[in-house]
Order: C-alpha cells, then structure tokens, then sequence
C-alpha cells in the first residue's frame, strides 16, 4: 500500500467508530484485557489491512495501558509493581521487551494473506483463554508449580504472542504468574498492566519504523482508548466481575466467529 495513503484522513463516520472502539477497548484492558477483540475488529472495518489493523491498533492502545497503570498506582488505594519469586521486576520487563521485539518482526515478516488465515485461530485461542483461562489456572495450579527459572521462557513465549497478536495475554501471563507466585491476582494487575505495556512498547517501534502504522484512525482510536483506560481502572473495583466476564466473553465469541467467516468463507 502506498505510504501517502496511510495518512488519509478519517471522515467522521469512521472517527466515531475509532473512538468508541477505543474506549470500550481501553476500559476492557483495564479491567480484565481482551481490548484487541473490539479494536482490531475495528480498524478492520474502516478499511486497514489486517497486518497495518493489527500494528495500528497496537499503537493505539499502549496509552492506554499506561494510564491504567498510573491510574493503579496514585490515589488512595496505589499498588506497585512486584518481583515474582525470584524473577526481579526489571528482568521481567527485559524479558517481556525481548519476545515483544521478535513478536513484531514476525508480525512484519507475515504476508497479509496468511495473516488473514491465522488471525481466526488466534482470536480462538484468546476466546478460549477468556472463557477457561481461570478454570485451567485452577487446575494447573492443583497439579503444578513453576520455579523462577521456569518463568523465565513462559514469560518470553508470552512476550511473543504478545508482540504478534497479544489478544489475552494479559489472562495468559496472570494464569503462569499465578503457578509461580501465591499472591492474589487483583495485586497483580498493575504489574501485569505495565509488562503488556513494555512489550507492546518495543512492537510500537517496529510498526512506526516499518511504516505499517495509519496514523489519523489510530490517533482517533488511540483517544478512546486513553479515555477507556483510564476509567476502566478507576471503576474496576465497583463492577459486577461475573457480568464483566460474560460481556467480555460474548465479544469474544462474536468476533471469532466472524473472522473465521471472513477468512474460510
């Protein structure tokens, strides 16, 4: 695609749509994750090619994890980040940014074509995370235990995920960090918010340099998202979790089964 065109402008249809989809996204990544199912869809549906949508809405939303993070961690109830086990806060970020750096590159190396064939079965894998994920932790966690040593590839295999696609990482890292370490998983979100952050930093410079970025729908979307973020951390303590979950889940659903219509129609 010619580079000009990626800075069309959006007319206000599509500006609308960016916007809202960046705040119902930001708002789900605070609460729970899962925001690429509503932008990415998005960006999508305004025209970008999946492999530009996938990169833009990356963008688009690492401000929006930065202020969920900051709202984590000011006010009357601020949290900090943790080590976990014996894996230091700053190795755990290192190691994020590392598999983020390869997820991206891969991104890049991938035709849109088979983008379009793989993006069904990675959005199924991150519907079946959103739907079983705590179910499987429960399990896994009756059977199994990770050492801090073992932490260290789970860890870098999430950060390449999350650098390619990233849909549930988010419950994915919570569930391997939850083998390792016995704290409750609500103390975690922070340091899960800023680990999602950092390695979707380093996929950021990829796509910007590799110029895979439509700057006017993600700065529409990237605004929503800041707005989503934001409030999505702020109010996380006074919704309902059960109706958070099954809200998340039927989004999840929904897109999965369009895109594999999409892609296999």
């Amino acid at each position: 695609m010619p580079s000009g065109r990626r800075w069309r402008g959006c007319d206000w249809v599509d500006f609308f749509i960016l916007l809202i989809a960046g705040t119902i996204a930001g708002t789900m990544n605070a609460l729970a994750g899962g925001g690429s199912f509503v932008s990415f869809p998005a960006m999508v549906l305004v025209g970008l090619p999946s492999v530009a949508a996938n990169a833009s809405s990356t963008v688009a939303l690492v401000p929006g994890t930065l202020a969920s993070a900051y709202a984590y961690t000011t006010g009357s109830h601020k949290v900090g980040f943790r080590d976990l086990g014996g894996v230091r806060f700053p190795m755990l970020l290192a190691i994020s940014v590392a598999g983020g750096l390869i997820g991206a590159l891969l991104l890049l190396a991938t035709p849109v074509a088979t983008f379009d064939t793989v993006i069904p079965w990675l959005l199924l894998v991150a519907t079946m995370t959103f739907a079983f994920g705590r179910q499987a932790g429960g399990w896994l966690r009756a059977r199994f235990r990770m050492g801090p040593m073992a932490l260290v590839p789970v860890q870098f295999v999430l950060g390449v995920y999350g650098g390619y696609f990233g849909g549930a990482v988010g419950i994915m890292m919570l569930a391997a960090w939850s083998l390792l370490d016995g704290a409750d998983l609500k103390e975690l979100n922070p340091t899960r918010t800023i680990v999602v952050s950092a390695m979707n930093a380093i996929a950021v410079v990829c796509f910007v340099i590799a110029r895979e970025v439509w700057w006017p729908q993600t700065i529409a979307l990237l605004a929503g998202g800041l707005i989503g973020g934001y409030l999505g951390a702020r109010v996380s303590q006074r919704l309902p979790a059960p109706v958070v979950r099954g809200l998340i889940i039927a989004v999840t659903i929904v897109m999965t089964t369009v895109f594999f219509w999409r892609a296999y129609r």
